[in-house]
């Protein structure tokens, strides 16, 4: 560290960051040796902030309740994140862009000049382009409490058709996902779980009784991804492709939804689209062999050969090509 001043603010940001730190994790962090630390431990209760310290294995330092509060100390990264963070969030809530200007606001006092301004110059220049619709904050805010106190709720739903039903579920999940709100929940009169889209949800209405915390069957992120890939689509295809889920998951588009394994050497991959050219678009997009292809109704099969036939050919006999 450049003084020890410097050094001394910034081993005040580790102790409010976290709870506990080693002596040999401070040292480390702020280079220097680890009798230095005890000093500028011993400065900081001199200057009335309560370090406690415990010795022996798991032995370290912590920040007692009552400390003065200092500056919020930002470094580039962070301050660049709040910015991008604030960015990203105007694109999925509704009425997000004043809110993000009153909390950069907020933190101007917080916040070193230079950070400041470089959070504020990155918000201010940065815009977020996105056809997902907006989803009122304080909705989210009520479903992310219900979700946390796994409460009940009931609400009337519009599904992709336009039908409006009305559900009953236990809250357990709230996920984004490409620029949309999810409620992951289990469906009381389903008996299963569900993936409902946040903007197609009104009149929620919270009820006195409780729900029960649920363990789902894969990670809540998997399972909105793989919901989100196959519903609400007409047409729906598992696509047997060459390599294993581990080795293709991460690589596969994130629409495409989640692979499952399928014997050695080879996963199933569940899709779904509005027509069989779409359907066949998608699964070339895959770029991966194809080991076979099962439709539902049976009969899209055919329909699917001709549309792989078209894509694959590209233009239609005496379409004319022309460069952009």
């Amino acid at each position: 560290m450049s003084s020890p001043a410097q050094r001394l603010l910034r081993l005040i940001s580790l102790l409010q960051a976290r709870g506990h730190w080693s002596g040999a994790a401070l040292s480390e962090r702020l280079g220097v040796d680890r009798r230095t630390i005890r000093r500028d431990i011993e400065r900081l209760r001199e200057l009335g902030y309560p370090v406690q310290a415990s010795a022996g294995v798991g032995g370290g330092y912590r920040l007692g309740g009552g400390a003065p509060v200092l500056p919020l100390l930002l470094d580039e990264d962070e301050a660049t994140a709040i910015a991008l963070a604030l960015r990203a969030a105007t694109a999925s809530m509704g009425g997000m862009e004043d809110t993000a200007r009153r909390v950069l606001s907020k933190l101007e006092p917080l916040v070193p000049v230079r950070r400041r301004h470089e959070a504020g110059d990155l918000h201010a220049a940065t815009s977020t382009l996105s056809e997902a619709p907006a989803v009122d904050m304080a909705l989210l805010g009520r479903l992310a409490h219900a979700c946390r106190t796994r409460a009940l709720l009931a609400f009337d739903y519009s599904s992709h058709s336009g039908t409006l039903t009305r559900r009953r579920v236990e809250a357990q999940h709230l996920v984004t996902y490409l620029r949309r709100w999810y409620l992951l929940a289990w469906d009381c009169e389903r008996q299963d779980w569900r993936t409902l889209r946040v903007d197609r949800l009104t009149g929620l209405v919270v009820e006195a009784a409780q729900g029960m915390q649920r363990r789902t069957p894969q990670s809540p992120e998997a399972m909105v991804r793989h919901a989100v890939s196959r519903a609400p689509f007409l047409l729906q295809a598992e696509v047997t492709l060459r390599g294993s889920a581990a080795e293709l998951g991460p690589q596969l588009p994130p629409w495409c939804g989640v692979p499952r394994e399928d014997g050695p050497g080879q996963c199933v991959l569940q899709m779904g689209a509005d027509s069989a050219a779409m359907l066949a678009g998608q699964i070339l997009s895959l770029g991966r062999p194809v080991l076979a292809i099962a439709t539902s109704p049976p009969a899209l099969a055919a329909a699917l050969r001709d549309g792989l036939e078209q894509v694959l050919g590209v233009l239609a006999p005496g379409s004319d090509a022309r460069p952009a």
